[in-house]
């Protein structure tokens, strides 16, 4: 990266700077297959020395302005949160085991420190982030968190999916109004109109897959009674063309759902990026394609299945890749100043930040 490193800033401009990804799938295909070997050989335990490693190939190639992301979390840190974690079902399972009633008590009292989790995994995420030396930092509360990952996603389920675009807002909005770089602020607030517009296409997409599975099923309808009432009525051919539209209908299911989840998420993320300020004046934007999106997050599952997972490195690349390339900043004035101002602003934070990381709870 000491191509990158010595860049040189444009000038004031009202453009907008892309993100790029300069990795490549050999070379991350090194660090992965001695990830995966050294966490089978450790049972496990590598695999937080193995993220890190991951972390730190994909922020070093992360590329804003000539400059690379770092990441600067420990396996350590990693590895002991995992342990807490770990120690917790293990003790858990073992009470309730012998007292059923006290486990229950005791998985009630995890659930209410789950939102503190969350808020703890996010800011370590964060502090643990950099860019030209100024450290990320992660400013949200337990009831932010609450509401955020638990209580949203709860109404979303139980409305059937009605309230998902509010609960989607609700998270975004804790997410962009809480995270820092150095000493200033990003800021956040997607419009719950243009949420739903892409909530819909994406709901749109479920009910046709229900639909054609709908038509299948009634065309199959005499067969599907018959199998129920009396399953040795049949000959054994048509007993297993229903078993096999049944397992049909089942992945059409998770295909449709699938499908539809990936636009959402496609369409989620340019909204929410696309309304977040740096600084209270500096613009974020994502514009994905949804239907590119959705044709390489699909297509880089099918490669990888087909593969065995071989593939698995070339896939990760090229989803990387196509992210960053649809992401940017427009600054508002000249870049050198706002980022030689943010560096000095954050020197400080940095330090301090180095002493309070604490543990990466996988939350």
């Amino acid at each position: 990266m000491s191509t990158t490193d010595t860049a040189p800033l444009p000038a004031a401009s009202q453009d907008f700077h892309r993100l790029s990804f300069t990795g490549n799938a050999a070379e991350y295909f090194g660090i992965w297959i001695v990830n995966i070997l050294l966490t089978i050989i450790t049972l496990g335990i590598y695999s937080a020395w193995a993220k890190v490693r991951r972390n730190r190939y994909f922020y070093g190639n992360t590329v804003l302005l000539g400059r690379a992301f770092e990441y600067h979390a420990k396996g350590k840190q990693i590895f002991i949160g995992r342990l807490i974690v770990l120690g917790y079902l293990v003790v858990y399972n073992i009470i309730l085991a012998v007292l059923p009633v006290a486990g229950l008590v005791l998985g009630l009292v995890v659930l209410c420190f789950f939102p503190w989790l969350i808020m703890r995994g996010l800011r370590f995420s964060a502090r643990v982030t950099s860019y030209r030396n100024v450290r990320f930092n992660f400013a949200g509360k337990m009831g932010g968190a609450f509401i955020a990952f638990m209580a949203g996603p709860v109404m979303a389920v139980l409305s059937l999916g009605i309230l998902a675009p509010l609960a989607s807002r609700w998270m975004y909005r804790y997410l962009g109004n809480n995270l820092r770089y150095g000493g200033r602020s990003f800021a956040t607030d997607p419009k719950l109109g243009s949420i739903y517009q892409t909530w819909f296409f994406s709901a749109l997409i479920i009910v046709l897959g229900l639909l054609v599975i709908a038509v299948a099923a009634l065309a199959n309808l005499s067969l599907i009674v018959a199998l129920i009432d009396n399953p040795n009525a049949l000959p054994p051919e048509f007993q297993a063309s229903m078993v096999v539209l049944g397992i049909v209908a089942y992945l059409a299911v998770l295909l449709s759902f699938g499908v539809a989840a990936l636009f959402y998420r496609a369409g989620m993320r340019n909204i929410a990026w696309s309304a977040t300020r740096f600084d209270g004046k500096h613009e974020l934007k994502s514009d994905l394609s949804r239907f590119r999106y959705v044709w390489i997050a699909v297509s880089n599952v099918i490669i990888t299945v087909l593969t065995l997972g071989l593939m698995r490195p070339w896939a990760a690349v090229r989803m990387a890749r196509y992210i960053n390339d649809h992401t940017a900043i427009r600054f508002d004035g000249d870049v050198g100043e706002i980022l030689a101002t943010a560096e000095q602003e954050g020197s400080a934070v940095g330090a301090e930040f180095m002493e309070f990381e604490g543990f990466d709870f996988g939350f």
